[in-house]
């Protein structure tokens, strides 16, 4: 994993010192070595931060063509690299280094752009051809590495994190625009940022610009069977629970690949447990498992972790993280994710990549993508009881979803719809129905919107927050037709995972710690594989994940097996007073950092502040999530001068 700049102009030269500038901002992405190439018409420039993972002397970037025609910059790992090596050197190619990224190069020499469909793995590049005049910017198929640009006059720039943009000369700003809609319906775009003129490559795409001309194509989606039923699925459940044991373990075992050590992150859940459990299986040592400790009960998964690691005979490495902790990492943690935090578990992610560094590790393995592909979140399975009744009671139906509520009571204000909601009725239209996830997040955005500022906010009582989110889905190409679950996961995949999980739990707090991880969940072959899997097998009954569960039954615990999705959270920043992270939450809101942001009704929270102390535990959990995401937009707005 590394650091990457890229820089196309229509007109002027590219700078030398704007590349550097760029790259400065990317240290913590690649703190051992930073290079940069500038093309001779001076049109083209690359520039790369590097960490080292694989071929750690002679793996400097920009890597160059043999002919010193194609060149490029590369963030992330291609996995099987050894095998498409091979494959290129018996056509004639020559190699320079052993890199897997080199393959990149020969790739495109024999495909073009098309090179994208040999490629395994997380990643994001740019390529200049100097014989055609072009430059290419991919992003991997998920979005698990980011890559942002920006128009800065003549010039397009690339970037692996906004704070580089904003080093080449994009002045910050807010995208005022989308900023209230977002915070309203937690819909993340796929191409947009919370900055102005800041935007992202897609994930699945790429782009290509020539002299005059962008264009972006997307090249990798989904492809959700169209709904047949599930008849057929009971006479083939033991072929896809092999199916998905065997393309997962390949996953993993291509994911330990590496000229230094990995570890594994993990937690009480199935998702990395089944990781550690597999892995064990390949490793040649015990693997170290690194698990975050809160002190609150309802949110601490170290005994479950611990019987894991010690089924797997793993090196247990628990991380204790207390709010005081989190006050102390609360501002790094936002300078690193470049948006706002709904919740603290952003903060403890970012503490628990630190323990990584400290320890020694630069790879760690996780267990992200899961509940994505195999409709493991509670709002999945709200879905299945509402859409998919045929030949249930009625009676029965309802009690399920009273069992779902009351089973999910930590995250039931995030991943269930609990009380009021805003407008849904755009989303009715386009799709016939309502995701349980999209009425969740409207719930949430009907509880902010009497703390929006007057200026920001519609005065109709039905305004649709929601109108026009779905304009950049492709719902003819990938929704009609499909099972609503798959649906769900789709327009969740889409946005929330790239922008929310993936890079505030993901790319953007390990990075931030020099820390490369690897999901094998999100590896296209086990994705592609589970897509093509009925509803019923991912949800059998109201159990989640349950071709996972049985798949991994031989390498998990009993207790890991038995036990139902909680979604990863850090107890809630009001819940305990006397803390530093009360007093930052206290200084932020009543201080100069909140005066910058200028969305919010200033004298309303700073009337639930004085009110706060009086609130019984469960509203306080209801005002939490707001609470932390108006400190973070804060601190994000002092850090970068919004």
């Amino acid at each position: 994993m590394c650091g990457i700049v890229a820089l196309f102009s229509d007109r002027d030269p590219i700078s030398h010192n704007v590349i550097v500038s760029a790259l400065d901002t990317l240290h913590h992405r690649g703190p051992d070595g930073r290079q940069h190439w500038i093309s001779p018409t001076g049109e083209a420039g690359l520039g790369h931060a590097r960490l080292s993972i694989i071929d750690l002397e002679n793996g400097t970037q920009p890597l160059h063509s043999e002919d010193n025609q194609v060149h490029v910059v590369v963030n992330g790992e291609f996995y099987d690299f050894e095998r498409i090596r091979q494959d290129l050197e018996s056509r004639g190619h020559r190699f320079r280094t052993c890199s897997d990224s080199e393959i990149v190069l020969h790739l495109y020499e024999e495909y073009g752009v098309h090179c994208v469909h040999h490629l395994r793995g997380e990643f994001a590049f740019v390529l200049w051809d100097q014989r055609q005049r072009r430059m290419i910017a991919v992003r991997d198929r998920f979005g698990i590495k980011p890559l942002f640009y920006a128009q800065i006059g003549s010039t397009t720039v690339f970037a692996s994190e906004a704070k580089a943009l904003f080093a080449a000369g994009l002045p910050a700003q807010w995208d005022r625009e989308q900023f209230i809609p977002r915070a309203l319906t937690t819909w993340y775009a796929p191409d947009r940022s919370v900055f102005n003129g800041v935007h992202q490559v897609p994930p699945g795409h790429h782009m290509i610009l020539s002299q005059g001309n962008r264009r972006t194509t997307r090249y990798w989606d989904f492809d959700y069977p169209i709904d047949a039923g599930d008849a057929s699925s009971k006479n083939n459940q033991g072929e896809y629970i092999e199916q998905l044991r065997s393309v997962l373990d390949q996953a993993v075992r291509l994911r330990l690949r590496a000229d230094v050590p990995v570890a594994c992150y993990l937690s009480g859940g199935l998702d990395s447990c089944t990781i550690l459990g597999l892995a064990a299986r390949h490793a040649t040592t015990p693997v170290r498992a690194f698990t975050l400790s809160f002190s609150d009960p309802a949110y601490d998964e170290q005994a479950i972790a611990r019987e894991m690691a010690d089924k797997a005979n793993a090196q247990f490495t628990p991380i204790s993280v207390t709010a005081n902790d989190i006050a102390d990492d609360f501002s790094k943690a936002i300078w690193h994710a470049e948006q706002p935090f709904a919740n603290a578990h952003g903060v403890a992610k970012y503490t628990l990549s630190r323990a990584v560094k400290n320890a020694g590790y630069r790879v760690v393995l996780t267990g992200e993508g899961s509940d994505e592909i195999l409709a493991g979140y509670p709002h999945f399975r709200r879905d299945m009881l509402l859409y998919n009744r045929q030949g249930q009671a009625p009676e029965i139906i309802e009690q399920l979803l009273k069992d779902l509520n009351d089973g999910n009571a930590v995250s039931k204000k995030i991943m269930l719809p609990e009380g009021d909601s805003l407008s849904l009725g755009s989303i009715r239209s386009v799709l016939g129905y309502v995701p349980s996830w999209m009425e969740a997040c409207s719930t949430v955005g009907f509880a902010l919107l009497p703390f929006i500022a007057k200026d920001f906010v519609s005065q109709s009582s039905n305004h649709d927050y929601f109108f026009g989110l779905l304009d950049s889905i492709d719902v003819q190409g990938q929704l009609h037709g499909r099972a609503p679950v798959n649906q769900s996961s789709y327009l969740w995949s889409k946005t929330m995972l790239p922008n929310y999980i993936l890079s505030m739990l993901g790319d953007r707090m390990e990075m931030g710690n020099s820390v490369e991880g690897r999901i094998p969940f999100l590896d296209h072959h086990v994705v592609e594989a589970v897509c093509k899997m009925p509803v019923s097998i991912k949800i059998n009954g109201m159990t989640e994940k349950y071709v996972l569960r049985e798949a991994a039954k031989p390498f998990i615990t009993s207790t890991v097996y038995q036990r139902q999705k909680h979604p990863f959270l850090a107890p809630p920043a009001t819940f305990e007073d006397n803390t530093r992270l009360c007093d930052l939450m206290q200084s932020v809101l009543r201080g100069s950092a909140f005066q910058r942001v200028p969305f919010y009704d200033h004298k309303k929270i700073l009337g639930l502040l004085d009110h706060l102390p009086k609130l019984p535990p469960a509203q306080r959990n209801r005002v939490d999530p707001l609470l932390i995401s108006i400190m973070s937009t804060s601190l994000l707005a002092e850090q970068f001068g919004l």
